[in-house]
């Protein structure tokens, strides 16, 4: 069972650059300011654009194509762009900390189990001797099964022994009172990314499950055993069966559908067959409310689980405890899973340094991320930063308002209830308020999968103690050194870390109009994600229910399907297409923020026009900031994993958003007959 107090199961982005700046100071839009911004003369490479390119053919190549098309992808990368030069600054800048820590005697007790931490994940020479045996206790469990409840038994330890489990659930909200935790149950169990992979029969996916098959055997003979063709292939069928009874992704983002609330003394009653007892013994939890997300796929795992072979569940949870483990074990084990995950899977040649997989370890949200990020902040985050994003929150906030204001396709009675889920929006910006406590932990300089452990066990307990508790809104689902945001749901909060708040997506140097397009856009795609076709079912409470008139929900998904049809279109692989149901949020997030960002980037202008700056308008330096925060560059392999696994459209086509904003015509003269025109009736205008 994953464990967690906040999963952060939610709608995210990556994307940002905001700054304060008033048109009619003059001061404010002169390329000379009184700091250099970062990019450029005003925050915009403008090297990197492909002049050749009309933007209308294709705005994504126009903004970033000469640098695409020069740019090498270092082996031990599967993707590369602004997001991942960012996220490598956090990463440099986390190691700066680790590095002063580790260098000193005078630490305090959370900078004691950093250092800790690290010099254990660090000690290859330690791993290398443990080889296997870190795991070993729970690979005799697995061949000590014996019947069912034994099985069971495995499953909800799989929090904590890294393995896998065909049922899930972690702790969550309460949809109906965001007031109370309840857990949240669904169906997983999968190697590959997604359903589609066990069950497509083209070439490319043959190829991908038989290279899978052959990597199970290599796994399997770490742990001694024997006919590892004949099992691994039993494991894959197993895995398929499991496949056939998931759901879609598109449907499992479907709010209406996942959202089936069940007491637990009704559990057994409504999912028989199942030891529900012996499941959440393992965790601890209590669990008197649950929430089947997926019926029917939970009722299918069930019969698995008692019709399939237990030797073959053996085989299936030996291979997924070995591979799960397997950046914490030896460089042989990890070689191996690299060897399918990272190259066969992805296209990644080289892995990652090991310092970095230590720090990616470290930062997470239930490992010590928070003590770094306490750091982080201080070293890195400047408070002037977050006033400067306060205020452009709330700059986008009147801007929404003023656009909901002004729908033509909504009513009165539905814009009374859109402005009260506005006004109560609750930012969050750079770090917690309150910080985690790390009170209890154990830690060791030579016992790598004992802390990972010891932490998982930390915090499985801290969200057991807190299960019946009101919930705890001061709460961050990501660290502050990681380079996102989301948007919660039931909290109706958006939230911004502060490592996201660097060049090129916030520089307080840049120009207006870059920083508008940028981080302005990320703080309107987030409050987007509260008016999508998911987050517009919950309200200004968080509660899940319908606020809307029939009439007006209907032109909603009018639109929705508009933009679902626009992005169906976008093939990045042969035969391979955006999947425009399964990325509708994160598309209607991007098209209603780009919407909110150039309204608000507008009223700051206060009914002038910016200034050109090196030949370039402020409604095309808007523009551009966009198109080059999603500036990238994959691996095929890479990209698949997107289109099938993730909930976001590939940046190529983000950086297109813009084709449904008229403004964006105007200031690029993009004309009937360019690739991406549209019809005014065929931009699809949201909010």
């Amino acid at each position: 069972m994953k464990k967690t107090l906040i999963a952060i199961a939610l709608a995210t982005t990556v994307i940002g650059g905001c700054g304060m700046f008033d048109a009619s100071n003059d001061n404010n839009n002169k390329s000379t300011m009184a700091s250099k911004a970062e990019l450029g003369s005003f925050g915009v490479d403008l090297s990197a654009r492909n002049e050749v390119v009309k933007p209308g053919d294709d705005f994504f190549m126009y903004a970033s194509g000469t640098w695409y098309d020069h740019y090498v992808m270092p082996a031990d990368k599967t993707r590369f762009g602004a997001f991942t030069g960012l996220a490598e600054r956090s990463e440099t800048q986390v190691k700066e900390i680790i590095d002063d820590i580790t260098s000193r005697t005078d630490l305090n007790a959370d900078e004691q189990l950093v250092a800790d931490f690290y010099q254990a994940y660090m000690d290859t020479e330690t791993v290398n001797e443990l080889g296997i045996s870190p795991i070993q206790s729970t690979l005799d469990q697995i061949s000590a099964v014996k019947n069912t409840t034994d099985l069971t038994k495995v499953f909800g330890e799989a929090w904590l022994s890294g393995a896998k489990s065909p049922i899930g659930g972690y702790m969550w909200f309460n949809r109906l009172n965001p007031n109370q935790y309840e857990m949240s149950v669904g169906a997983g169990g999968l190697g590959l990314p997604d359903r589609s992979y066990y069950l497509e029969e083209s070439e490319r996916f043959v190829k991908t499950r038989n290279a899978y098959v052959e990597h199970i055997v290599t796994m399997l003979s770490f742990a001694g055993i024997e006919n590892g063709q004949a099992r691994a292939e039993q494991i894959l069928a197993l895995e398929t069966k499991i496949a056939q009874g998931h759901w879609p992704r598109e449907k499992k983002r479907n709010r209406d559908l996942t959202l089936n609330q069940v007491q637990r003394t009704d559990l057994a009653k409504q999912y028989p067959d199942f030891d529900w007892d012996t499941y959440f013994a393992q965790s601890g939890y209590k669990v008197p409310q649950l929430n089947i997300s997926q019926p029917e796929p939970v009722k299918a795992m069930i019969a698995l689980v008692n019709s399939e072979p237990l030797s073959v569940w053996q085989d299936y949870l030996t291979f997924h405890t070995i591979s799960g483990n397997a950046d914490l074990l030896s460089e042989e084990i990890y070689a191996a899973n690299f060897a399918f995950y990272g190259k066969e899977l992805s296209g990644q040649q080289e892995p990652r340094p090991r310092w970095k997989r230590a720090i990616g370890e470290m930062s997470d949200t239930e490992s010590l991320g928070f003590a770094i990020g306490k750091v982080y902040v201080a070293r890195f985050f400047p408070e002037s930063s977050k006033l400067q994003m306060a205020q452009l929150v709330e700059n986008l906030r009147t801007a929404l308002g003023q656009r909901i204001d002004g729908l033509d396709w909504m009513g009165e009675e539905t814009k009374v209830n859109a402005h009260a889920k506005l006004a109560a929006f609750n930012p969050k910006i750079g770090y917690p308020d309150v910080w985690q406590e790390f009170d209890g932990v154990t830690i060791s300089k030579n016992d790598l999968v004992g802390n990972i452990k010891h932490l998982r066990q930390f915090f499985n307990a801290d969200s057991v103690a807190k299960e019946l508790k009101k919930t705890d809104r001061s709460r961050w689902g990501m660290t502050p050194q990681r380079v996102n945001a989301y948007y919660n749901s039931s909290f109706n909060e958006i939230v911004f870390p502060a490592a996201i708040l660097q060049p090129p997506f916030f520089d307080p140097n840049a120009d207006a109009a870059v920083n508008y397009g940028a981080i302005g856009a990320v703080i309107g795609h987030e409050m987007g994600h509260g008016f999508d076709d998911q987050g517009s079912k919950s309200d200004a409470n968080g509660i899940q229910r319908n606020w809307w008139t029939d009439e007006d929900r209907d032109a909603f998904d009018a639109k929705a399907d508009q933009l679902v049809a626009q992005y169906n279109k976008y093939e990045p692989i042969p035969d391979n297409f955006v999947n425009g149901r399964n990325s509708l949020g994160e598309n209607i997030g991007d098209v209603g923020g780009l919407s909110m960002a150039y309204h608000a980037y507008r009223l700051s202008l206060n009914g002038k026009e910016a200034p050109v700056i090196n030949g370039v308008t402020g409604d095309q330096r808007f523009f551009l900031a966009w198109a080059q925060v999603w500036k990238e560059k994959r691996t095929e392999k890479s990209m698949l994993n997107q289109l099938r696994g993730g909930t976001h459209a590939p940046g190529r086509f983000r950086a297109q958003a813009p084709r449904n904003h008229d403004a964006w015509y105007k200031a690029f003269d993009v004309k009937p007959g360019d690739a991406l025109y549209l019809p005014e009736d065929e931009r699809v205008r949201i909010w």
